[in-house]
């Protein structure tokens, strides 16, 4: 199918905002708008998010791709994942002043971005869906339970590193160093655990998330990476979790997993095969 590509400029809290929308020559009621995981700007690592707005164009489906305050080229101070509600609404709002038609939008998040999305999606009733890939809940405890857990132990099964060790070509003790200090964030007292919080405390970021995802009462797409720490401490914290495990498994969820994928789905086969999985799903209902 033929599209077109148009530099999209707007306002947000006085700061100009850039981006581009693909707009195919027949566009459907529903859209995407594309968030970027951080720091990054609209074209994305090995130009995954230009790839995907592409792709899904030649499939009728219309999409916004956009650099936040502070970052590519829009104007303004940098800011938080947790602080660019205001960015994403600007960003709505004018996907709709641009595309005559639409009526509804699905945001796209890779890492934070997908947070960012979960954060936002909830208070804007336009939003009826979520594409979250590998979602960004780390915290210190989380993120050294999931690197003992799925990098060291990997690590240990793995011929290379016991080659180079028998050729004296690995520093034990500088390992073992290392090993010692994620066990200390993963098992130490007062570190708030797997959830970052400690009792009585402040809400960690996953418990945030969950919460603003429970609020959403739109569609999800899951899509995880299986070589993936980020996307694996997700998979942690969920398993942990009942709320979160409630989450994952209503109707309106589906999950999709790549098991070679790393986090930004750097291969071609595996950035075809999410444009293929984001297409279907949002054709679907």
């Amino acid at each position: 199918m033929d599209y077109r590509e148009e530099v999209l400029s707007f306002n947000c809290g006085g700061d100009a905002l850039f981006g581009i929308v693909s707009v195919p020559a027949q566009i459907a009621r529903r859209a995407v708008l594309i968030v970027v995981g951080g720091p990054q700007y609209r074209v994305g690592s090995h130009r995954q998010f230009t790839t995907l707005a592409r792709a899904l164009a030649a499939q009728g489906i219309a999409s916004l791709r956009f650099d936040y305050r502070g970052m590519g080229d829009s104007h303004g101070a940098m800011r938080d994942f947790e602080a660019v509600g205001e960015d994403l609404r600007a960003a709505v709002d004018n996907l709709f002043k641009a595309l005559p038609g639409v009526e509804e939008v699905v945001i796209w998040g890779l890492c934070d971005g997908a947070s960012a999305a979960i954060f936002y999606a909830a208070d804007d009733a336009r939003v009826t869906g979520l594409v979250l890939l590998n979602p960004w809940v780390r915290t210190s405890g989380g993120h050294a339970k999931a690197t003992i857990k799925h990098y060291y132990r990997a690590r240990l099964f793995d011929p290379e590193l016991w080659k180079k060790i028998l050729r004296g070509q690995f520093n034990v003790a500088a390992a073992a160093g290392s090993f010692v200090r994620i066990a200390g964030a993963a098992f130490g007292k007062g570190r708030g655990g797997a959830s970052g919080a400690s009792a009585g405390g402040p809400a960690s970021l996953p418990e945030r998330m969950q919460a603003g995802l429970a609020r959403f009462r739109g569609k999800v797409l899951l899509i995880i990476s299986g070589a993936d720490l980020t996307a694996q401490e997700f998979l942690d914290t969920a398993a942990a979790s009942e709320q979160w495990q409630g989450l994952l498994a209503a109707p309106q969820v589906s999950r999709r997993t790549l098991p070679e994928a790393d986090h930004t789905f750097s291969r071609r086969v595996w950035k075809d095969q999410v444009v293929n999985w984001t297409g279907d799903w949002l054709r679907s209902w």
